[in-house]
């Protein structure tokens, strides 16, 4: 069977990829392309109506992860989740609005031209797609412009992306764009490498049967194996790219910079008949948006080594 050229990826950049859980592609979009987005994610900010707006706060922590209706029904909206510290005890802002938004989710794919151009529309990004060849027909979900507001930015516990996007079998890849500088002071993104070839995934994050979301435990806790290992902190220049396997574990520091953190991620799950997203997941498509297909011909083909 005939190997198909590489277009964008490097063999050794796979290689890397499948050995790590993660790749690090240095300058995938151009500062042109990062600027309009980084501009495009201010003048959001900028538009944003706190009048009425729910101050639905995006908190992480396996106790406190939210889960009302504007959370639960953002999957093919744009709406504007608030750091838990741009709230005081009475739900008021302590900040001005640019500067309270933890994130703007979860449609910026389809919805917003900037950003589909550079997903959906980007046949740069179809041709790494192409070239790991991880999924035979990928579609694209769950988009996000992540603040990491200055000073307030929360941190973001040991978790793998998998967790929040099930699919049978596990499919979720991430992919995360820098679009400032990202540093040990303002959370850089840390990951433990090969942490998706030992890491089970042990629980996801589902809608609960009476309302709201939480966790449903897909192993008893003493059968994952305690993670071993260093983190490793990648700092990246705005308009770099990492592809984030679905298992490996990550994670980033609060931050405590004057600075932000601005990125753009998007994830990619397998599609049926090769994988199944069910009704359990927190994100669910609808009729008027169902999952975006980002490959015009399909994969004939996915690698994957053992264990990945």
């Amino acid at each position: 069977m005939a190997i198909s050229a590489l277009e964008v990826l490097t063999q050794e950049q796979i290689q890397k990829f499948h050995k790590d859980g993660y790749l690090c592609i240095p300058g995938f979009l151009t500062p042109g392309q990062t600027d309009a987005l980084l501009t495009r994610a201010k003048q959001l900010l900028d538009n944003f109506s706190v009048e009425d707006h729910p101050m639905t706060k995006f908190t992480t922590g396996d106790d406190n992860h939210v889960g009302d209706d504007y959370f639960l029904t953002s999957g093919d909206k744009i709406r504007f989740f608030l750091e838990e510290d741009a709230l005081d005890s009475t739900g008021k802002l302590t900040r001005e609005k640019q500067k309270a938004v933890n994130k703007i989710g979860h449609a910026l794919h389809e919805l917003d031209p900037l950003y589909r151009s550079v997903t959906l529309e980007n046949p740069k990004m179809k041709a790494l797609v192409r070239d790991l060849k991880f999924h035979r027909d990928p579609v694209a979900l769950q988009s996000m412009v992540i603040c990491k507001q200055q000073h307030i930015g929360g941190e973001v516990p040991e978790h793998n992306d998998s967790t929040f996007l099930y699919t049978n079998p596990p499919s979720a890849v991430g992919f995360w764009i820098a679009l400032e500088k990202c540093t040990p002071e303002n959370g850089a993104l840390s990951f433990l490498p090969g942490s998706h070839l030992t890491t089970p995934i042990s629980k996801r994050f589902v809608r609960m049967p009476n309302g709201g979301t939480g966790f449903e435990q897909l192993l008893d806790p003493s059968e994952v194996p305690k993670t071993e290992g260093k983190y490793v902190l990648e700092a990246c220049n705005p308009g770099d790219l990492v592809i984030i396997h679905g298992s490996v574990l990550h994670k980033s520091e609060r931050n405590t910079s004057p600075n932000t953190r601005f990125a753009y991620t998007f994830h990619m799950i397998e599609s049926p008949p090769y994988a199944v997203y069910d009704e359990k997941n927190w994100l669910q498509p609808t009729l008027e948006m169902p999952f975006s297909k980002l490959l015009d011909v399909p994969n004939p083909t996915v690698v994957k080594p053992a264990g990945a």
